[in-house]
Parts: structure tokens; C-alpha cells; sequence
């Protein structure tokens, strides 16, 4: 069975679509390599065995017609979603206490086109608390391991995404990326994680964290696997405000199109590989560099003055928004609700500290405050500010080069409460990530490779100008080809020999 996990999702969805497997045969693999690894790895805050399995033996008794891989892209494949995302029937907690019971009634339009499709959800994965978190250890289900290592941390708030398609227990999982939290786990798990630009993908059934700066996105093991979940889920909605109504490309065809990187210009930003950043990670991005300049590419420095500022910008501008958005949480509506206050005020607070962890409280707090009377221009307006500053670097930036790269992350995956008790360390993380959510850019994190010393994986944050993730995805694409391929993630394997 762990031969069937082992491979692609654009490997079993031909197979699957040839008849070759059921979709039975597949769903029970992955449910196996979930009963093994999920006690240690800890990717899933709710299962769907049950559900999975009846829907795939309903696809084998219907058949396969020939038109199915058109009108089916994903037929029987197995996949699974972050737990932020609304699903029908299925508890939805965003891994907070305050929605351990919530169980919409409707799914995400995200979800719902992937069931459109013919995917098989396998259940939802952990995250940190509300999307809020770096590491996945903010969740009040417990953490998630990196499948690389147990004692690392997978990333975040995807990690629970990252960690259950490391660990071959899913073929892809869709993540949301409000400051990096794609990439950045993706980056740490050795994967292909792709944020696209922001009203690429309809927000609707969200929940959301910050609305101006969250977008879902997939996570897989090749680029060719994130270019079909791509164009799955890619698309106009009119539920959403923010939704952009332009034609959606055919990603996976678009991979076929360029042979190689001739005629593309690189810009490498001073500001991403320099002081700070860890002396493997520098090298591992390097080298994928090098690559590109063998396969035709023209690399050419260029200057994002404002990166600096980023992330204390897009701290005040996410807060904010969170500040706002889980207002809705009042102990009223619906979640968690402390019924034994006997006021209104008490109930009120006692709802909120009970309902929510520290860091969305610590969130919360700050961003009342930056709106606050008397501190909103001291720093919501100045950091809106800054915000259209990092917008005008990239545009000048692509002036000169056809696409950006960097490091996803200044280190490689970091240990498991190596930085829980320092919130500010943990915020600088993201600070090659936070940029493109404040510019609303599409960026990719693809591995490159195994740092020398930890042999964890690295990855190269490719970064393209509003809706080119064509271009993105067929550059990842080139370079995957040319550079090591990343063998099964030792951790979990040395855990079940």
C-alpha cells in the first residue's frame, strides 16, 4: 500500500482515470499510512474515513466514462483541507476552542470545487490557532511534527497541510497563506507550495484572519501537482468581493510549453540574501540559482528597499483586520459560550480569554489598539503607508527581471518550542514572505534541496508580477527537473521501522 502513497497526485489520477486502481484501493492506502503516522505526526484535527470510503466505492459502482478526466480532473484522488476552511457536515474549529463544536452548514467554494472535481477529502488538517502562528504549535489540538524530523516544527499556521502530504498520508491538501503560511511550511517540509495572487482564488467560506491578506492556495509534492490542484480551484466567484473575473489558464498544459529558462531575467533582491539569513540556506538557493543561469536564465540584482519594514507593517495590518474579524466570537452567536457568567460583560470576557489561546489574544489586543482613538494614524494609516511603499518595490523591481528569487524562510525548520515563548523571533520568520501578501503578489516556495548540516529541506521562493502564476509555475517546473530530487521524509520512516 505505501508504493500507491508514494506517488504523485498527476501519477494516481492517471492511473486511477486508466482504471488501473479503484478508488477504493487508494482511499484505503492512504487511511493505512494515516493509522500509522498520524499518532506522531499529528497532522488531522478531524477524520472522514468513513465518508471518504463510501464516496470512492459509490465512484467505482458509477464507473468511469471516457470523458472523465475532462470533466473530473481529480476523480478518486484522495486530498485534504486546512481546517479553516468551511466543509459542509464536517466541524470546522480553525483549530481554536472556540469552534471545537462548529459544524457548517455549507462548504467553501474552494472545497466545493475540488469535490466538483471528484476529489476525495480525507478530513481537516491542524493549523495554528485562527491562521495565527509560524509553527503550527499555537493550535488547541496539541502540535504537528515535521515528517522530516519529529522534533521540528512543520511551519505555519499550514503545517498540519504540510506535514500530512510529507508524509505521503495525502496526495495534496489545500493551505491558506496570510504571511507566508504556505510557503513557509512548504519551505520546511521539502514541498511545492504556490500563494497565488490575491483574488485568484474566491475567499468564500474562509474564515478569516485578515481579509485583505488571506488567499488559499495548494500544497503538493511536485509543481506538476500544484498546477492541476491550481486550476481546480482558480476561478471568479460572484460570493466573493474580491474575487477577480479574469480567465483562468490551463496551468498543467502551460508546464509543457517552455523547454527551458532562455530569454527569463532573475532578480535577486540584496535584501533576501543577506545578513540573517542561515549560511546552508544561502547555499542550497545558490546553487538552485546557478541551475537557472545553466538552463538560459539571466539573473540580475535588484533592490525591495522597503522589506525592512514588512513585517511590522503587515503585523499592524493583519492585527487589525483579526482585531475586527473574531469580534464576531462573542459567546453569542455561535462557538464556545461560557454559560456560567452571570452578565452580560463577564460573559463577554470570560467567553473570549476561555475561547481563545494567547497568541490570538495577544493579536486581538494589539490590533484594538493600533485602531484605537488617538494611535490609528500613529499605526494603522502609517503601516497602510509602508504598505503601498512594498507594492512600488516590486513594480520596480519588475521593470527589471521577468521574476524574483529567494529564500522562503531565513532558516531551515527550527525546533519544536525553540521559539513558542518569543513572539517577536517567531514573527521574523516571515519576513521574506509577509511582502508579497501586503503587495497581493503570487509567490512559489519550491525545494531546492537538503541543507548539509541539518539535512532538512530548503526552499527558493520564486515571485512573479499579479496573476503570472503560468510563468511561475512553469519556471519551478524547469528548474524541478534540474535539481535533486528529495527522497521520503527520513523522520517518519525511521519512526515506524
Amino acid at each position: 500500500m505505501i508504493e500507491i502513497c508514494t506517488e504523485t497526485l498527476a501519477s494516481i489520477r492517471r492511473r486511477l482515470a486508466a482504471g488501473e486502481l479503484s478508488a477504493e484501493e487508494v482511499v484505503r492506502a492512504c487511511l493505512e499510512r494515516i493509522d500509522t503516522l498520524e499518532p506522531t505526526v499529528h497532522a488531522f484535527i478531524t477524520r472522514m474515513d468513513e465518508q471518504a470510503l463510501a464516496q470512492a466505492r459509490g465512484m467505482d459502482a458509477a464507473g468511469r466514462g471516457p470523458d472523465v478526466p475532462r470533466t473530473h480532473p481529480l476523480w478518486g484522488v484522495p486530498v485534504a483541507i486546512k481546517d479553516v476552511l468551511s466543509s459542509k457536515g464536517v466541524r470546522t474549529t480553525c483549530g481554536s476552542r472556540m469552534l471545537a463544536d462548529y459544524v457548517p452548514c455549507f462548504d467553501a467554494v474552494a472545497v466545493e470545487k475540488l469535490k466538483d472535481a471528484g476529489a476525495i477529502i480525507l478530513g481537516k488538517l491542524n493549523m495554528d490557532e485562527f491562521a495565527m502562528g509560524s509553527s503550527t504549535e499555537n493550535s488547541a489540538f496539541g502540535p504537528t511534527r515535521n515528517p522530516w524530523n519529529l522534533d521540528k516544527v512543520p511551519g505555519g499556521s499550514s503545517g498540519g497541510s504540510a506535514a500530512a502530504v510529507a508524509a505521503h498520508m495525502a496526495f495534496g491538501a489545500l493551505g491558506t497563506d496570510t504571511g507566508g503560511s504556505i510557503r513557509q511550511p512548504a519551505s520546511f517540509c521539502g514541498l511545492v507550495g504556490l500563494k497565488p495572487t490575491y483574488g485568484r482564488v474566491s475567499r468564500y467560506g474562509l474564515v478569516a484572519y485578515a481579509s485583505s491578506l488571506d488567499q488559499i492556495g495548494p500544497m503538493c509534492r511536485t509543481v506538476e501537482d500544484a498546477a492541476i490542484l491550481l486550476k481546480v480551484i482558480a476561478g471568479h466567484d460572484a460570493r466573493d468581493s474580491t474575487s477577480v473575473d479574469a480567465p483562468v489558464p490551463d496551468y498543467p498544459a502551460m508546464l509543457a510549453e517552455r523547454f527551458d529558462l532562455s530569454g527569463l531575467t532573475v532578480g535577486l533582491p540584496g535584501e533576501y540574501w543577506g545578513e540573517g539569513v542561515d549560511a546552508e540556506v544561502v547555499t542550497a538557493c545558490r546553487e538552485a540559482i546557478t541551475a537557472a543561469e545553466r538552463l538560459g536564465a539571466k539573473c540580475v540584482p535588484v533592490s525591495l528597499p522597503h522589506t525592512a519594514h514588512a513585517v511590522a507593517a503587515y503585523y499592524i495590518v493583519a492585527m487589525a483586520e483579526a482585531s475586527s474579524n473574531l469580534a464576531r466570537f462573542d459567546g453569542i452567536r455561535y462557538g464556545f459560550r461560557d454559560g456560567q457568567a452571570r452578565e452580560l460583560i463577564e460573559m463577554y470576557r470570560s467567553t473570549r480569554s476561555q475561547g481563545f489561546g494567547e497568541e490570538v489574544q495577544r493579536r486581538i489586543m494589539l490590533g484594538t489598539f493600533a485602531l484605537s482613538s488617538g494611535y490609528y494614524d500613529a499605526y494603522y494609516k502609517k503601516a497602510a503607508q509602508v504598505r503601498r511603499l512594498v507594492q512600488q518595490d516590486f513594480l520596480r523591481a519588475f521593470d527589471q527581471c521577468d521574476v524574483i528569487g529567494g529564500p522562503v524562510a531565513p532558516t531551515t525548520a527550527f525546533g519544536l518550542g525553540e521559539k513558542i515563548d518569543d513572539p517577536l523571533t517567531m514573527y521574523l520568520t516571515d519576513i521574506f514572505t509577509n511582502p508579497l501578501n501586503l503587495a497581493g503578489l503570487p509567490g512559489l516556495s519550491l525545494p531546492v534541496g537538503l541543507a548539509k548540516d541539518s539535512g532538512l529541506p530548503v526552499g527558493l521562493q520564486i515571485i512573479g508580477p499579479n496573476f503570472s502564476e503560468g510563468l511561475i509555475l512553469q519556471v519551478a517546473y524547469i528548474m524541478e527537473r534540474n535539481l535533486p530530487v528529495l527522497s521520503m521524509p527520513a523522520g517518519v520512516e525511521q519512526n515506524r521501522s
